[in-house]
């Protein structure tokens, strides 16, 4: 592996532990040349997930994006950043379990909207704000009595315990 450094090719392994839920090792490197340490991830290889958009184009899957969704969604909200990484794995994660090459953007963020109202209904409601692009009140009205609705009968089931 080559320090980042001073590009020397040789490197040593200190230490090794599994990460991101064993899907990847996480490896304490030390050059060398000049005892520079540093850290690198070793991951499988997974063969390249294309979203279809709703316009047609097909782009490369982008866990980015989902995330800075998510963050936009959840400003000044109580949601921290390691739930908003757990939900990118989590729809990553299904996605990909589907087998499939290529997904459609729809699918991908009714994933994440999944989660999300489970998490935030705040950040959900901005999310699918814009996920949905809403067309008038009356819809946004509707999606936000099914919230109200399923908060009332998740009340109710916890009362009858």
């Amino acid at each position: 592996m080559r320090c980042p450094r001073c590009h020397h090719n040789n490197s040593r392994v200190i230490d090794s532990r599994q990460a991101d839920d064993g899907r990847a090792i996480r490896r304490r490197r030390e050059c060398e040349n000049c005892n520079y340490r540093f850290t690198t991830f070793e991951r499988i290889e997974a063969a390249p997930l294309l979203v279809i958009k709703k316009n047609g184009d097909r782009e490369e899957f982008n866990r980015e994006k989902i995330l800075r969704g998510l963050i936009r969604s959840a400003e000044k909200r109580p949601v921290a950043m390691e739930q908003m990484e757990q939900i990118v794995d989590n729809v990553e994660n299904r996605v990909r379990s589907l087998g499939e090459n290529e997904v459609s953007t729809t699918l991908v963020g009714e994933y994440v909207m999944e989660d999300l109202v489970n998490l935030d209904e705040i950040a959900y409601i901005r999310f699918a704000s814009v996920y949905r692009q809403f067309k008038d009140m009356s819809v946004f009205l509707k999606e936000l009595q099914g919230i109200v609705d399923k908060a009332k009968s998740s009340n109710a089931d916890t009362i009858n315990e």
